[in-house]
Parts: C-alpha cells; sequence; structure tokens
C-alpha cells in the first residue's frame, strides 16, 4: 500500500506543473507518436535464472510545457515486455512468455537549452494487463508434467500460471534522460528509460500465502518520438 500512496504523490506533483507560473510564460503544448526497443526481465524471489528478452514499444503522447525549463508528459504506450528464461547448455528446454500491456506514464519534464536540449523525465507509471503469449518446448511441457504426477498440489511451475493468475494493474517508477532535437519540421526526442516496478506479476507473500514474495518487472527502454507543437 505504501508504494500506491508513493505513485499519487508524485502523480500529484507532476501535475501541479501544469498550473505554474502560468502568468509569465507562454505555454507550449506539443502531441506526438513515438516507440521504441526493450530490454526487460522480472525480478522474481525466490529467483528463476533468466535473460534479457528484447521486444518494442510504442505510442502517443502529450507535452506540456507550463514554465521555463518545467512541464509534464503524459504517455499512452503499449508495451511487449516480459522474461526469458535461462536453461543448462544444451538442454531441450525452452521458455518465454510475453505480456502485453497499456502503460499510462505521467512523468514531469524537465530540459535545459533552447534548440537542442538535454531532457529529463521521471515520473509514476500505471499500466494494465492485456494479454500474454507463452512459448515452451515440449521438453519443459512433458518435465513439468513428470513432476506434478506425485504431488498435483506442489508449486511447480508457479511462473507457468495461466493469465487468469496474475495480477491486471501493475505499478511503478519510470525515469529517463535524453536530447531533444528542434527542427522546422517538428521535435525529437531521443531518450533512454528505466522502468522500476514496484507492483507485482503473481500474488505474492505480501498480500497472501503465496510462492513468490516479489516479481516485479525491471525494463530497460530506449525511445524515439516525434512531438508537433500544436500552441
Amino acid at each position: 500500500m505504501k508504494h500506491l500512496y508513493l505513485i499519487l504523490f508524485l502523480s500529484i506533483v507532476s501535475i501541479s506543473n501544469l498550473f505554474a507560473q502560468k502568468e509569465v510564460f507562454n505555454n507550449e503544448l506539443y502531441i506526438g507518436a513515438g516507440a521504441g526497443a526493450y530490454a526487460s526481465r522480472v525480478d522474481f524471489v525466490p529467483g528463476i535464472p533468466q535473460n534479457l528478452k528484447f521486444d518494442y514499444h510504442a505510442g502517443v503522447s502529450a507535452k506540456y510545457i507550463t514554465q521555463k525549463h518545467l512541464g509534464l508528459i503524459v504517455e499512452a504506450n503499449y508495451s511487449r515486455r516480459g522474461w526469458v528464461e535461462e536453461f543448462d547448455e544444451g538442454s531441450d528446454f525452452s521458455y518465454s512468455r510475453t505480456l502485453n500491456y497499456l502503460e499510462i506514464p505521467f512523468m514531469t519534464h524537465a530540459y535545459f537549452g533552447n534548440k537542442t536540449r538535454f531532457i529529463i523525465n521521471v515520473g509514476p507509471q500505471l499500466s494494465f494487463l492485456i494479454n500474454d503469449k507463452q512459448e515452451m518446448s515440449i521438453a519443459l511441457a512433458q518435465d513439468l508434467e513428470d513432476r506434478r504426477v506425485p504431488d498435483p498440489e506442489a508449486p511447480i511451475g508457479v511462473q507457468y500460471s495461466p493469465i487468469e493468475d496474475l495480477k491486471k494493474i501493475d505499478y511503478g517508477i519510470v525515469g529517463g534522460l535524453g536530447i531533444e532535437l528542434n527542427t522546422g519540421i517538428g521535435a525529437f526526442d531521443v531518450e533512454g528509460r528505466y522502468y522500476f516496478g514496484l507492483g507485482d506479476v503473481f500474488e505474492s507473500r505480501r498480500s497472501r500465502n503465496a510462492y513468490f514474495g516479489r516479481s516485479a518487472h525491471r525494463i530497460i527502454e530506449a525511445k524515439l518520438t516525434y512531438y508537433l507543437q500544436i500552441r
């Protein structure tokens, strides 16, 4: 619950920038579209050996500059997160899971410069699970079935549970650094971000007697956004 309070606090701080010092600055409003690449994993406790999962994300953005060097960015993005499990070399086992989310970050936007700007974005993010896709080798599926036969109630392969067992809402903190290039045809933001999930993919022991103590998203992002100034 304390993590949710933090998200709400950061949202209020971000939105408050919309109303700051309007009388001394000509506000700037931009709309845009962007896309980029992900390197994602899930921080499981107990741990699960993983490789980074590489995928993409894309969406639309609105940027409102309310005073010199400061503003707010709100986005709606479709993202493909998840994890790829790591097995011993030479094993016939393989598994990857893609979790598709609608992400809505609310970020305080700070910049330094004029035509070329150094930018800093940070704030809370809410995400809503849309659907998922699992890819499992036949060898791993057979091994799981064999191990469940002696005790069907044993916590074997909990991370392979159906989407009905996953939490539908995720929340966390996202932050990024980058460069904005203003041109005659619009502004281009090139940015690197990191997302630190505070929620869990599966039910955790913090809320009830569950297998995982933590199962939170950890994501490295690269994004290019094109903005068109409309005011």
